[in-house]
Order: C-alpha cells, then sequence, then structure tokens
C-alpha cells in the first residue's frame, strides 16, 4: 500500500470518527478519539495504544494520591468538627461522581456501576479492614437502595420516565437524607438520655471501629512520648520558610531507608502531590495547629476556586465571558485574591483563626472534583479502548465503562477504610450509588425534559435488563440477610463472597450479550 493510499485510509477514518455521533466525548479536557483517528497516523496507533495505556495507569496513581492525602482527610476533619456521625457525613458522598449521559439511560451504565461498588467495592472494604457494621445504618441504607433499584428498573420496564417520576426521584432522595440526619439525631439523644455522664474522660483513638487494636494504642503513646522533644522555647519561622516547608511532598529522611520501587513510585506521585499542595487545603484537628499554614493558606483561597471553576464540566462556565468580555475565570481570581489578602493581613503565622475548619470544605470540595475529573479522564479513556478494540456499547458498559465511572468511588471507599474508617467507606458504598441513582437519574431526566416534551424515553437492552435487575436484587438481598446473620461483623469471607459473586455476575451478562445464553424460542 503506497503512502498516498495509507493517508486516504486515515482522512476516511478520521472523517468518519468526526461524523458519527456514537464518538462524541461527554466531557474531559483530551480528546483522545480524536488522537488516534486524525493525530497519531495508522503506523504509530500502537504506540498510542501504549501512550493511552501508561497515561491511565498515572490517572490511578492521581487518583490514589487524592484520595488518600486530601479527600478523606477533610472528610474526616468535617465529621469531626461538625461532630456527625460518619455515615451522616457520607450521605452526600458520590456527588463528585456526576451523572453522565444524554437523557437516555442505559441498562448496561447505570446498573452494572451500582453492582461494582456494591459487590467488589464493599468487599473490598471487608477485606481491607474487617469491622463491625453499625446496624441500623446499614439496614437503611440497604432498604433506601433497594427501592431506588425498584424506581429505576420500574421506569425501564416501562422504557419512560415522566416529569413526576423524574421529581420523585429527587424527592425521594431528600427525604433519604433527612431520614439519616433525624435518625442519627434521636439516636444520639437516646444515647444521652440512657448513658450516666462519665466520672472521666479517655482519650478517643482515631478509628471507627468497634475494637482498638494494639496499633492504635502503639500510635497514641508514641504520639504523647513525642511531646518530650519539643523545644522549650517555640521558634518563629518566616513566612516564606513556612510556604516552601509546606509545599515540599517529600520526606528525605523516608526517601534515605526506602527500597529503590518506592523512590520510583513516589518520584512518579510528586509532582502531583505538589499541584495537589498548591491546591487544596488540608485541615487536621489532631494537631494543635490543625495544620494552618498561613501563607499556603492564604494561596488556597486563590487556587482551590479558580480550580473548581476550571474542572467544573471541563471548564465550560469558567471559560463563559461575562457580556462577551470578562471571563467567569478572572472574577473567580479577583475575588479569591482579595479574599486572600484579607486572611493574610487579619491572621498569624503562629495560631489559626476561629474560621478555619471552613478551609474543609474548601478542601473537601476541590479534592472531590479533582476525583471528578480524573475520573471523567479515565472514562473518556477506557471508551476510546473499547473503540480501538471494537468492543459494542453493551460490552463497555458491562465492563469499562462501569469501571471508569465507579473509579473515584473505589479510590476513596478503600482510603477511607485503609485508614481506620471501614464504617464511613461501606456507608458511603450504598450512599454514592443512591445518589447516583436517584439524583443522577432524576436530575438527568429533568435536564432533558422542555415545555413541549414531559417524557424521556429509556433504552431496554431485553434479557441483559432483567440479568441486571435480578443480579441487583439478589445481591441486596443477600447482603440484607447475611450481614444480620453474621451479627454485623463483616470480614474477609464475606468480601470474597462479593467479588465471587460479580464476577458470576458479569460472566452471564456477557455471555448474553455474547448470545450464548439466551431464550429459547415458543
Amino acid at each position: 500500500m503506497t503512502g498516498k493510499e495509507k493517508g486516504t485510509i486515515r482522512r476516511l477514518l478520521c472523517l468518519a470518527y468526526l461524523t458519527n455521533p456514537d464518538c462524541k466525548m461527554e466531557g474531559g479536557f483530551l480528546n483522545y478519539l480524536n488522537g488516534v483517528f486524525c493525530v497519531f497516523p495508522h503506523s504509530v496507533q500502537p504506540l498510542a495504544v501504549v501512550l493511552y495505556a501508561l497515561w491511565l495507569l498515572y490517572l490511578f496513581v492521581i487518583l490514589g494520591v487524592t484520595a488518600e492525602k486530601f479527600f478523606c482527610p477533610n472528610l474526616s476533619a468535617i465529621s469531626t468538627k461538625l461532630k456527625l456521625a460518619h455515615n451522616v457525613a457520607v450521605s452526600f458522598h458520590g456527588f463528585h461522581s456526576e451523572p453522565k449521559g444524554k437523557g437516555v439511560v442505559r441498562c448496561s451504565n447505570a446498573g452494572c456501576a451500582g453492582i461494582f461498588v456494591t459487590t467488589v467495592v464493599a468487599g473490598g472494604i471487608a477485606l481491607v479492614r474487617p469491622f463491625k457494621a453499625a446496624s441500623r445504618p446499614f439496614l437503611r441504607d440497604a432498604v433506601f437502595y433497594m427501592l431506588a433499584v425498584f424506581l429505576t428498573f420500574v421506569a425501564l420496564y416501562f422504557e419512560q420516565v415522566t416529569l413526576g417520576e423524574a421529581l420523585g426521584y429527587l424527592v425521594l432522595y431528600i427525604f433519604y437524607v433527612l431520614t439519616v440526619v433525624i435518625s442519627t439525631w434521636l439516636h444520639k439523644r437516646q444515647r444521652r438520655e440512657r448513658l450516666a455522664p462519665p466520672s472521666h474522660t479517655e482519650p478517643e483513638l482515631p478509628t471507627d471501629s468497634d475494637d482498638v487494636d494494639s496499633s492504635s494504642w502503639c500510635f497514641y503513646f508514641i504520639s504523647l512520648a513525642g511531646e518530650e522533644y519539643q523545644p522549650l522555647l517555640p521558634s518563629e519561622e518566616s513566612t516564606f520558610r513556612i510556604l516552601t516547608d509546606s509545599l515540599n511532598p517529600l520526606d528525605y529522611r523516608k526517601w534515605r531507608r526506602k527500597p529503590w520501587h518506592w523512590k520510583i513510585l513516589k518520584a512518579c506521585k510528586l509532582p502531583v502531590e505538589l499541584v495537589l499542595l498548591l491546591t487544596v487545603p488540608v485541615v487536621d484537628p489532631d494537631r494543635e495547629d490543625q495544620n494552618w499554614k498561613r501563607p499556603l493558606n492564604c494561596l488556597h483561597l486563590v487556587s482551590g476556586p479558580l480550580i473548581c471553576t476550571l474542572t467544573l464540566k471541563s471548564g465550560t462556565y469558567g471559560l463563559y465571558k461575562i457580556q462577551g468580555v470578562f471571563p467567569v475565570w478572572g472574577v473567580v481570581f479577583l475575588a479569591g485574591a482579595s479574599l486572600a489578602g484579607i486572611v493574610f493581613c487579619t491572621t498569624r503565622n503562629e495560631e489559626p483563626p476561629v474560621y478555619h475548619c471552613a478551609f474543609a470544605f474548601l478542601g473537601f470540595l476541590v479534592s472531590a472534583l479533582w476525583i471528578s475529573t480524573t475520573a471523567t479522564e479515565v472514562v473518556n479513556l477506557l471508551r476510546t479502548m473499547g473503540v480501538i478494540f471494537n468492543l459494542s456499547n453493551t460490552v463497555l458498559g458491562l465492563t469499562l465503562l462501569a469501571w471508569g465511572n465507579s473509579i473515584g468511588d473505589m479510590f476513596s471507599d478503600l482510603t477511607m477504610a485503609r485508614q481506620g474508617y471501614p464504617r464511613m467507606a461501606f456507608s458511603a458504598c450504598f450512599g454514592g450509588i443512591i445518589f447516583n441513582m436517584l439524583v443522577g437519574v432524576g436530575l438527568g431526566c429533568l435536564l432533558q425534559m422542555t415545555s413541549s416534551k414531559s417524557v424521556v424515553r429509556l433504552e431496554s437492552e431485553g434479557l441483559l435488563v432483567w440479568i441486571l435487575a435480578g443480579a441487583l436484587g439478589l445481591s441486596l438481598v443477600f447482603s440484607f440477610l447475611s450481614v444480620p446473620a453474621q451479627c454485623f461483623q463483616l470480614g474477609r469471607g464475606y468480601g470474597c463472597c462479593l467479588i465471587g459473586y460479580y464476577l458470576v455476575f458479569l460472566t452471564i451478562a456477557l455471555l448474553t450479550e455474547f448470545r450464548v445464553i439466551q431464550l429459547s424460542a415458543n
């Protein structure tokens, strides 16, 4: 084949991509399909696939660092500052996994992400950190989740969502949040009335499990012993020194004693950690200064809102120009700079202000948007891989897209479990999916409804719909019955059963898609 013929084929592929509506990406900053079909020559397409695979791995690194060092600490700080139970704190978990779609809800995309989180992610939490689940929050979340699944698949059965049904989704989620808040308040009130005031208070350990392991006690006593090495006279550091020290993501003492493979991974994380340190504040209520870094926190008042503006909807709102002249991001930058100047002039380096806890909310929001943006890139990249390897939309929904849409939840939930908050992570598995089903379907359909269109048509996929409905229902019934049977003590056996269940479901669903399993004609 001559070079001219190859160029013609490449132009035809690029034209087919540009004119095919199924190849349009929803959000994201990089157009991966355009790079494959219109930028990279056909002869170096394998190189493009390798580069995309490496970029995908690095996106996973970004998700892990963001969840472990920024998202989860700020969520824990918010829970501590507001004295919220962990199941209340995670009732809003999942808002960073914004609903994707164009109003036509495909069953494979909506259902598979839910079953992945409630089986693989929930099972992974039990494997990482066995724990005792809170009885009433678990039963409440399971009931609401089953109700959300029932409503979703009733809509899929009739293949439409009306205006009243869409509003019903949102009302049900509001009722769920109110139920969480009110039931928690009543539970705390009953405990205060039932328990006598303690004669002395014991130090609380940083864990949400009922059993305190020896490692937590060791950490506590080491922290007490470390007070002996505090300087007798506090030394004041300059503002510039505080800024440079707080922006250093590398501990040189740890670097020297770590193995080579740890150093390679750390070197890959350093650029990500530096960017996140510049944009995401972290509040630590366990420290005396609550991690107050005056110059850096003032910088966060500028960079944090700016990142939120430029990452929300892939910068669509931030790049909008007011009166066609001044961009929105410019207004946000000026407002943040003014607020940062006020905070800098009214605070000191040595003492955090009384409103320092508000930085935890800013850090939670910015880190959640970082996770959402990264997860969107993962979804688009996985979808590109599916197009390259000629996978059908249904197979993509069952595998790559379901995993990609759940990747943010997986990293944040497993990170919470590793850091000693398995209850919070387990509740988030249900709270996030309830949010995605009720708010995602309800709000997504409302946005598609106009004055002349009060019904949104849904796509069904025949037998696959009922396989998904049965798999979701059966998994919920299994957890609803087995968790109380284990006295709410969830261990590695429960986790293995959930992951094995997902593998069986995925196998049956793929065999159905490839018509190995099909209904016999009468």
